[in-house]
Formats: C-alpha cells, structure tokens, sequence
C-alpha cells in the first residue's frame, strides 16, 4: 500500500470510530508505531484528524459541512506521482504560450510550477484551476462557461464548446480517469467526455498525465484512441507491457 492511501483510510477509520490509539492503527496498517506517529503529524498538520495523546480522534465538527466533491476527495491518492508529473508536464510549457488545461488532481500539480512563465495564457472548464491560478496576476486566464458538473468542479455542455470554437491553444494538458492501449481513452460521463474530444480539437499538441493506476481499464464514454495524443507522463509504476504498446503507436512517453 502507498503512504498516500495508507494516509486516506486512516483518515476514513479515525471518522468512523472517533478514535483510535498508534498501536491499534499500527497493528491495522502493519507498520511501525513511527510511521504512524509520523502519518498522523503531517494529517493533523493538514486539518482531516485531531492529534490526542497516543492516537488520534475525530476532528470536531463545529459547523455543518457540505460533501467534499471527489475530485477533492482524489487529491490524497497517489500525492507523490502526480506531483512529479504535474512538474514534469509544466517544462513542457514555454513563455508566450496559450495552453489549455483540462480538470483533475494531477492537472492541478501544474499550477505551482508555472509562476515564472512571462506571456502565459491559460484556458480552462476546471474551478480548482481557476482558483489555483488566482494568486498569479501575470498569467492571463480564460475561463470557459457552462453546466457545472459538481462532483468534478468543472463546467461542461454547448456554452463551454462553442467558446472553444473560437479558441487555439498550443498544447492541451488533459487527465484521464481510464487508458487501456487498444481502446484509447474513455470517461464514464458523457457530457465530459465530450468537453474533452472539444479541448483535444483546440490544442495543437495533446498532452496527457496519469499516474500509473489509470491503465488498463475501460469507461463506458470512448474519448479518443491512443494515436491522438502526442505525449504521455506517468510513474514507474505504470505496466511496462501497456507503455510499450502505447509507444508503438507514435506515442512520445515520459516516465518521472
């Protein structure tokens, strides 16, 4: 089990019982009462537990909370990869450019890495970009209308496209919730699986971040085959048997 899901049960358990000492969660996780001790320091640190004397318990709630969207709720899995990827996806964004940037977690880890870019224009349906790109006055951003999508942040549906009608970008970083080599890439939502065929239609390159547990599978919307993107960023982990197969059709593939 990684750090990063190890992390997020423990969250999830704590929420369930209220409370629960090291050596219990230490026995559940079978690692040592350190690495526990250092698990709940950094989630205390981040606001999902409260840190009690050998363990940790619920946070209060002192106020009713709305439903955290998924797309929040996905940002605690596999921290580490999509954080080399989100900089390795931003070198490949140069001063000058229009770039248009799809939603995700792993889109996300872009935005840090782009605040020395001068001329940087950025295109986007995704809320958690927009907000992430707020405090940089000196990228310009363009925000694209339509149905939000809630569960995702994102806005979708005919306003969204025929903004893009009118829009080019030079490159198109895209997440993708599902790649299987033979099948291409697919979503389980139509609406958004739309959107995402309209972004590939306004980009020159196509860009696409996955971490290594987004092969192999297939979603009931087809996006598009693999031969339409021109790069791929993943993570070690990703099977070697489908990045081959993926680089066999043309794909440029880099592994960080």
């Amino acid at each position: 089990m990684l750090d990063a899901e190890r992390r997020q049960q423990m969250v999830e358990l704590v929420e369930q019982r209220s409370s629960l000492t090291v050596v219990e969660l230490s026995k559940h996780f079978g690692v040592s009462p350190a690495t526990i001790r250092r698990d709940l320091s950094l989630l205390s640190q981040r606001g999902l537990i409260e840190r009690a004397h050998g363990g940790a318990s619920r946070r209060p709630r002192t106020s009713p909370q709305l439903p955290e969207p998924p797309v929040l709720k996905r940002a605690n899995l596999q921290v580490e990869e999509k954080r080399r990827i989100g900089a390795a996806a931003a070198q490949h964004v140069k001063d000058d450019e229009t770039v248009i940037i799809s939603s995700g977690t792993t889109t996300a880890e872009i935005i840090p890495h782009l605040a020395s870019r001068s001329g940087l224009t950025v295109i986007t349906n995704a809320m958690n970009i927009i907000l992430l790109l707020a405090p940089y006055p000196q990228i310009t951003v363009i925000a694209l209308g339509g149905i939000l999508r809630h569960s995702e942040m994102t806005t979708l549906g005919s306003l969204a496209e025929q903004a893009l009608e009118n829009l080019r970008a030079d490159k198109l970083l895209m997440g993708s919730r599902a790649i299987h080599s033979e099948y291409g890439f697919s979503a389980e939502n139509l609406a958004e699986a739309h959107s995402d065929q309209t972004l590939m239609k306004s980009a020159r390159q196509v860009i696409v971040l996955a971490d290594h547990t987004k092969f192999d599978k297939v979603a009931m919307v087809r996006v598009a085959p693999i031969i339409r993107i021109d790069r791929l960023i993943t993570d070690p982990a990703a099977p070697e048997a489908t990045l081959a197969a993926i680089r066999d059709q043309g794909v440029q593939i880099e592994v960080v």
